[in-house]
C-alpha cells in the first residue's frame, strides 16, 4: 500500500477542549474551499415535520434540513432521528441538504418480517436515496450507522459520494469493541427490550465486518473518533485508517463516544471541512 504521510494540527474547542486532528494520507493536493459558518445555527426537531417514504416494504421516517448536496445521515444503536445534536445539524444543513431517518422498526419507521443484516439496513438506505430521487449521497455514519455505511459504500460503491465514519469499528467481536459486544448481548438477551432495537442487535452479533472490504474502498473518506471513546477506541479508527488508501483520520482528544453530542460546533465544522475539499490532482 502507498506510504502515507499524517498531519497532526490542534484546534481549540468549546468548554476548553482540544481537539486533535490527524489527516492521515490526503490524497492529491486539494484545496479547502471556505466552511465559515459564523453562529451556530440550530435547528428546530419540533418545527419540522416528519416526512415518510415505502422503502422494501416498509415506511421510513426521515426529516429535511436545509440545500445544496445530499447529505444522509445514518443514525448509531438505538437511536432515533429525534436523538441527533440540533446545532450539529444545523451547522452541516447550512452547506448540504441534510437527511435524517429512521432505521426499520426504530422511532418514526415501520418494519416487516425480514431477517435484520447490516447488508438489510444499507440497503433501506439506498431506497431511500432513490426514494428521495438521488442516484447517490454523500453519507455520514455514526457507531452502528457508519457500519452500515460501511457496508454501503462495499455493496453499493455507486451510491455513496463521500463518506464520513463517525464512532466507528469494522466488527463488534474485536479485543478493542468487548465493552460494545456485551451492551449488544445484554440487549439481545433481554425480551424486554423493544423489538426494533433487538434486531438491530442481532444484525450486529450476525455481521462478519467489513475489515476485508475496506481496502477496496475508492471514496474520499474520512473516520472521525474521540481518543476518550471507550465503546469503539480509537485505536480501531487508526487501524481502519491504515486499510482505506488516502482516507482522513480526525481524532478529538478528550471526547467520547459520538462526540457531536459535546462539542457539536467542532464536530459539524470538521465535517464541512472534509466534505468541501476538492481532493482531486490538481492538471
Amino acid at each position: 500500500m502507498k506510504k502515507t504521510q499524517v498531519y497532526t494540527l490542534i484546534i481549540t474547542a468549546a468548554m476548553c477542549l482540544l481537539a486533535a486532528m490527524v489527516f492521515a494520507g490526503i490524497s492529491g493536493t486539494g484545496q479547502i474551499a471556505s466552511q465559515t459558518v459564523g453562529q451556530p445555527q440550530s435547528v428546530s426537531f419540533n418545527a419540522t415535520p416528519v416526512q415518510y417514504a415505502q422503502v422494501n416494504g416498509i415506511k421510513l421516517g426521515y426529516r429535511e434540513f436545509g440545500s445544496g448536496e445530499p447529505l444522509l445521515m445514518v443514525e448509531g444503536f438505538g437511536a432515533t432521528i429525534d436523538g441527533w445534536n440540533q446545532t450539529f445539524i444545523g451547522i452541516l444543513a447550512s452547506k448540504y441538504h441534510v437527511y435524517t431517518y429512521d432505521h426499520r422498526g426504530m422511532g418514526y419507521s415501520s418494519d416487516n418480517n425480514a431477517t435484520p443484516t447490516m447488508s438489510r439496513y444499507a440497503d433501506d438506505a439506498v431506497g431511500l436515496m432513490t426514494a428521495l430521487g438521488y442516484d447517490s449521497m454523500n453519507v455520514y455514519g455514526v457507531s452502528m450507522g457508519s457500519s452500515i455505511s460501511q457496508q454501503l459504500v462495499i455493496d453499493h460503491p455507486e451510491r455513496v459520494r463521500k463518506l464520513v465514519l463517525d464512532s466507528t469499528s469494522y466488527s463488534v467481536r474485536i479485543p478493542e469493541t468487548k465493552r460494545l459486544l456485551g451492551i449488544i448481548e445484554a440487549v439481545n438477551a433481554d425480551p424486554t427490550q423493544p423489538q426494533g432495537l433487538r434486531e438491530e442487535a442481532q444484525a450486529n452479533l450476525a455481521w462478519n465486518g467489513s475489515y476485508d472490504g475496506l481496502s477496496g474502498i475508492r471514496k474520499d473518506v474520512m473516520l472521525v473518533v474521540g481518543t476518550a471513546d471507550t465503546t469503539t477506541p480509537d485505536a480501531v479508527s487508526v487501524q481502519m485508517a491504515g486499510q482505506i488508501n488516502g482516507s482522513w483520520l480526525v481524532r478529538f482528544k478528550g471526547l467520547p463516544h459520538v462526540g457531536s453530542h459535546y462539542a457539536p460546533i467542532e464536530y459539524g465544522e470538521n465535517a464541512l471541512t472534509f466534505l468541501g475539499m476538492d481532493e482531486s490532482p490538481l492538471s
